[in-house]
């Protein structure tokens, strides 16, 4: 359930464990099949910000957590709901980004190592959309049938190439998810690649 509480600007965001549930099986369809918008369940998604919805599933005591966001509001929320320690963004093995994201926090990102690769950030991008933006892309890689196109719209100019760097050393590298205001869900995992058209 999620609710707002009279003694704290934060939401207090819990989620109930069929509700985790249903977020962690949506955030997995999309990272299985990038490319492929996959649906959040729209009861949450009206009662909270769609991008901070993977963060309130996945976190725990031992996942680093940090918010991007021009308050703490989400961050609070997260550390209340799930008791997960919120880090820095080099640190963070899940991000939440409310605002929009720049490229030189694309980079920063974690990346794990190659021993081990688990480390990497997920990272929940809000966006306003995941087509109709000035640039197409085609993707391809593991999970993709052939090529799919994409053209998102709230990301920075240079994120295909800050992303291409934050996955340059397979296996470590980022995991992405395009979140949109209605709860469409773009995974890009680490395996993916992306050409941006001219």
């Amino acid at each position: 359930m999620i609710a707002t509480t009279a003694t704290t600007t934060a939401p207090a965001a819990v989620l109930r464990p069929a509700e985790s549930q249903q977020v962690f099986r949506t955030v997995l369809e999309a990272l299985s099949r990038p490319g492929v918008p996959q649906d959040l369940p729209q009861d949450l998604v009206h009662s909270t910000d769609p991008a901070v919805l993977p963060v309130l599933a996945l976190a725990d005591l031992g996942t680093g957590v940090c918010m991007l966001e021009e308050s703490t509001k989400w961050a609070d929320a997260a550390a209340l709901a799930t008791s997960a320690p919120m880090r820095p963004l080099e640190l963070a093995r899940l991000v939440a980004a409310v605002r929009p994201v720049t490229t030189a926090e694309i980079t920063r990102l974690c990346r794990g190592t190659a021993p081990a690769p688990e480390d990497a950030a997920l990272a929940a991008l809000a966006v306003s959309d995941v087509d109709g933006g000035d640039r197409r892309w085609r993707i391809s890689g593991p999970g993709v049938p052939g090529e799919l196109t994409l053209a998102p719209r709230g990301l920075p100019e240079g994120f295909v190439a800050a992303r291409a760097e934050a996955v340059a050393g397979y296996p470590a590298g980022i995991d992405v998810l395009l979140v949109t205001d209605d709860g469409r869900v773009v995974g890009l995992p680490r395996t993916t690649t992306i050409f941006e058209e001219d």
